[in-house]
């Protein structure tokens, strides 16, 4: 905190951070830049030492958070096979990253549609990239007889939904952890499939 007559010495991951908390609670229309400079007990103008336009940290979050999951999914993924053994994996990482990730899943989900284009166009491309992998996987299960789901593409949509709502309601100081409700929301996920 600066006090009166001292300049507050502000990071751009300060700036960042207090765009990411006000955003999650606000939104991204509900949120003043002046609103973020209060958070951080400096002017207005200080910020943009940090960004160009408040469209830009906006822009980083969802861009970060996006590659963030592709990345998860990727790592979960990788080396494995066994199409329940992929789901089980991609499953858990994407309930796990709701569960502590909570701000960035709600700007994502609700604040994607803000930016501008080409940017929009391109972070709904990598969040469907990641919607038509794990699609595939239970594509793959039901090839080879291992997933009994009549509509893969709704499986995927339910999974994700499903993982997404974590964001919503899910609370540090609460009676589970983030891993429990990860492993839980990975049975949940074989049951839609209807694993054999």
């Amino acid at each position: 905190m600066a006090r009166i007559g001292e300049r507050a010495t502000v990071t751009s991951a300060a700036v960042l951070d207090s765009a990411l908390t006000l955003f999650a609670e606000r939104g991204y229309h509900g949120t003043a830049l002046s609103q973020i400079a209060e958070a951080l007990e400096v002017r207005t103008p200080s910020l943009y030492n940090h960004m160009r336009a408040k469209h830009d940290l906006l822009l980083t979050i969802i861009d970060r958070t996006v590659t963030g999951v592709l990345d998860d999914f990727t790592t979960a993924t990788a080396g494995r096979t066994d199409p329940l053994d992929r789901l089980r994996n991609a499953t858990r990482i994407y309930a796990l990253r709701h569960a502590t990730h909570r701000r960035e899943a709600i700007v994502v989900n609700r604040d994607t549609s803000s930016l501008d284009e080409p940017h929009r166009a391109a972070m709904q491309a990598l969040r469907r990239r990641h919607d038509h992998a794990l699609r595939g996987i239970i594509e793959d299960g039901v090839a080879a007889g291992r997933f009994t789901i009549e509509s893969p593409a709704l499986g995927s949509f339910a999974i994700r939904e499903m993982c997404v709502s974590v964001a919503r309601w899910f609370r540090d100081d609460g009676p589970i952890t983030p891993e429990q409700v990860a492993d839980e929301y990975t049975e949940f996920a074989v049951r839609i499939v209807s694993a054999e």
